[in-house]
């Protein structure tokens, strides 16, 4: 689960305000106490701490693409832009030695670079002349480049047919079926009548990021790779996604598709297609419960891998690395005993190995495997694309030699640009950040492994101090709680976490259980009874930093997003021990929740056990209002007034409660925000300028 009246009316007041809120909030009465014997001194804070500002010059690469040759790498350098107030990216070239580094499409936004099987050109998606998402080719020896599109839709997920003619990709297209048709009478010459009502009959019809859909299904389609007309080649109403991959003599496209007549009741069943150039024809290479999706053709065509799993209905399945042969037979697990989630298949050029990476404690792996399931790991620190909290993630890609290139994560640094051909001979191609870090002082990483009160199994968390940190003093801790419920943080660089340790905190993040890259069954123990023994999990890693000594045990906050808000909800329902919280973007009551989230279809049935009306005790012990009334600590809400994940309304219902009982409570509400409430970098400041704000009202000597 995972962003309107301006907080500020314009961007330069914004930014101002949050900067002198942080700089107030520098030092967070960090106060001197009786010294114990330690061994870490304080570290002199010569350069300044990382600062609100500082995250407009922040830069990182992301979607490294690798040529076939393994010569040279496409990727997209990411930024954010101070004057619109949004990411922004834009393709650039390096040579695998770290050479010749220069941009492709200059200050024009873009991404998605491919490169054509031969290496001699790139297709991305760009801004056209009017703003539109277009299709792009740029040729390596001549530099030239073209949009060879005019598309009145985004196309998305391209991929080159094997001779290097076609381009396959998919987009959106209006629906077949009709809906109701109503005869409205016209308003008279210069009346002004209301906006007529707007009809809604699909049971998903609003998405979050993305708002109320239009009426309309990704498609299949092909276009020359010099430009011209595009040739749909799926209909019906149905959505195919992913990226399309072409069969090696080029005759078909196979494409991922839950094309059942229930689709929307059955809303993970998805098949691999394939689709037939000559006819148009399509024809299912897979059948059975559950996800079969992102087939990958081999070289030689003899085989397609794909990525899967048996659906349970469990509320986290591990999805598995299949091989089947080029007709759809043979199908079988490559991975049936890594017990983690596969993702991004690609063939090295000898059509013998898959590389893939997968998520393991926090970070994400590289790793080769082979048709008989040996595999072996070629990198284990890929991530750092995520800069706003540390989750894991990022990406790879991998020549036809074997040499791949990949998202390196760091602590201290937003992702960089790495290659090798095994874990002997990485090497690091650029570091986009390292201007501006390394003229700041931040909070330095350590990893914390404990023993859950609850069952006494090992939890995995990071500990950030703050700059200049001395083991002798006294420091406000604050529990920062990762959403998902299903996913991870990590080692890696994060923007949030950086300013709350600037101002003064000894920051704890975690992953209980329910977090992915420890397994299924560590994450399936909050199947159907989430939040519950996360409380454990999440107060013994605050007892074990606290024993630590550094801690002040009177002054201790907590926050967090999403799942992250569920669990601060439930947290301050279930002790007082915290002095202040801040619960964002939250699910409140389960109930209200299944019945308005956007993904309603899949909620019910693999989060629960059934219908809320139909089991109202087990929908109510696991909502945090149905511990309203144990709360007395001070508790802010926050919420994107456009969030379709996790409602505003979630975060409404437990303002007024609190309301209602006289609890110290106030509601931020962010115009024009989604779930990813921090998408836009001034909203990244104003969240953490909001939370610094509350936990410092809140603050004082401990008691």
């Amino acid at each position: 689960m995972n962003q309107g009246n301006r907080l500020r009316t314009r961007l330069g007041q914004r930014l101002g305000a949050a900067a002198l809120v942080l700089c107030t909030l520098a030092a967070p009465g960090v106060a001197q106490t009786e010294k114990v014997a330690q061994t870490e001194k304080a570290v002199p804070t010569e350069k300044p701490v990382f600062a609100p500002l500082d995250v407009f010059d922040l830069q990182w690469a992301s979607d490294p693409q690798i040529s076939p040759d393994g010569r040279s790498i496409a990727y997209v350098r990411m930024s954010f832009d101070i004057k619109t107030d949004r990411p922004r990216g834009t393709l650039w070239l390096i040579g695998a030695d770290g050479k010749h580094a220069r941009p492709l499409t200059g200050a024009a936004p873009s991404t998605k670079p491919r490169w054509s099987p031969d290496g001699t050109r790139l297709a991305y998606l760009g801004a056209g002349a009017d703003g539109s998402t277009q299709l792009f080719v740029y040729w390596i020896d001549s530099g030239a480049t073209a949009a060879i599109s005019n598309f009145t839709e985004s196309p998305s997920s391209l991929a080159w047919s094997p001779d290097g003619r076609w381009l396959g990709f998919t987009m959106p297209v209006p629906a077949e079926r009709k809906p109701l048709k109503v005869e409205l009478p016209e308003a008279p010459k210069n009346a002004h009548w209301a906006d007529p009502p707007k009809l809604i009959d699909r049971m998903v019809f609003r998405v979050d990021g993305e708002g109320y859909l239009p009426n309309v299904f990704s498609q299949l389609f092909i276009i020359d790779a010099n430009g011209g007309a595009a040739r749909q080649l799926t209909h019906g109403d149905f959505d195919h996604e992913g990226t399309p991959s072409f069969t090696a003599d080029g005759k078909s496209v196979l494409i991922t598709a839950n094309r059942r007549a229930d689709a929307d009741y059955e809303p993970i069943d998805s098949e691999i297609y394939r689709v037939d150039l000559s006819d148009g024809s399509i024809h299912a290479l897979t059948d059975r419960r559950g996800p079969d999706k992102h087939p990958v053709v081999s070289p030689d065509g003899n085989h397609i891998a794909y990525l899967g799993f048996d659906d349970k209905r469990l509320g986290y399945q591990a999805t598995q690395l299949y091989v089947m042969d080029g007709d759809g037979s043979h199908s079988h697990s490559l991975t049936p005993n890594l017990d983690r989630d596969a993702a991004e298949p690609q063939w090295t050029g000898d059509s013998r190995q898959l590389i893939f990476q997968y998520d393991d404690h926090g970070s994400i792996k590289i790793a080769a495997i082979d048709l008989g399931g040996k595999l072996r790991v070629l990198a284990g620190d890929v991530g750092g694309s995520d800069i706003t909290r540390p989750y894991s993630g990022g990406s790879f890609s991998v020549a036809a030699n074997g040499r791949f290139a990949y998202t390196r994560a760091a602590a201290l640094a937003p992702a960089a640009l790495a290659t090798g051909t095994s874990p002997r001979d990485i090497a690091t191609l650029t570091a986009l950040s390292d201007t501006l870090l390394s003229q700041r002082t931040l909070g330095t990483v350590e990893e914390l492994v404990f023993a859950s009160s609850v069952d006494r199994r090992p939890i995995q968390g990071w500990i950030v101090k703050p700059p200049g940190f001395d083991a002798a003093k006294k420091y406000p801790l604050l529990l920062e709680i990762h959403g998902g419920p299903f996913a991870s943080y990590g080692p890696s660089f994060a923007a949030e976490i950086e300013l709350y340790a600037a101002a003064g905190y000894v920051v704890l993040y975690l992953n209980p259980r329910g977090s992915t890259g420890y397994g299924e069954e560590f994450a399936d123990l909050i199947h159907h009874d989430y939040p519950d023994h996360d409380f454990g999990d999440l107060m013994s890693g605050v007892d074990a930093v606290i024993g630590r000594g550094y801690v002040d045990a009177g002054r201790l906050f907590v926050t967090g997003g999403s799942g992250g808000g569920v669990l601060t909800a439930w947290i301050v329902g279930h002790t007082d021990r915290f002095r202040a919280a801040v619960v964002v973007k939250p699910v409140i009551n389960w109930a209200s929740f299944v019945l308005t989230a956007d993904m309603t279809n899949y909620f019910y049935r693999y989060w629960f056990a059934g219908f809320p009306w139909d089991d109202v005790q087990s929908y109510w012990k696991r909502s945090p209002l149905a511990y309203v009334g144990n709360v007395r600590t001070p508790t802010m809400l926050m919420t994107g007034e456009v969030d379709y994940r996790t409602p505003s309304s979630e975060a409404e219902q437990f303002y007024q409660a609190l309301k209602l009982r006289k609890i110290d409570t106030a509601l931020v509400r962010v115009p024009n925000a989604s779930h990813d409430i921090s998408a836009r970098p001034s909203l990244l400041i104003d969240k953490v300028s909001y939370v610094l704000a509350w936990l410092k009202t809140h603050d004082g000597k401990a008691p």
